[in-house]
């Protein structure tokens, strides 16, 4: 897994290490439930299997009721 170090300042730290003291959770428990809400809200997939539902859904032919969906029942005259 790769690692990578990071700084806080001394009060957000604090405030982080109260955080996991008094929900009972480590640091890097808390660093992936923060990095998977910051890739859900900016539209990331979190995982392989996300990654090809959404790629999926980018194709029109994917989204209910698009034209290439929908039966032609018009008869051209």
């Amino acid at each position: 897994m790769p690692g990578k170090r990071v700084q806080f300042d001394d009060e957000t730290w604090a405030a982080i290490d109260l955080l996991a003291r008094d929900s009972m959770k480590d640091f890097q428990d808390l660093a992936e439930e923060a990095f998977a809400d910051l890739l859900k809200k900016h539209q990331r997939p979190t995982n392989l299997k996300e990654a090809l539902r959404q790629s999926a859904r980018k194709v029109p032919a994917n989204d209910p009721g698009s034209p290439a969906k929908r039966p032609n029942n018009k008869k051209r005259r």
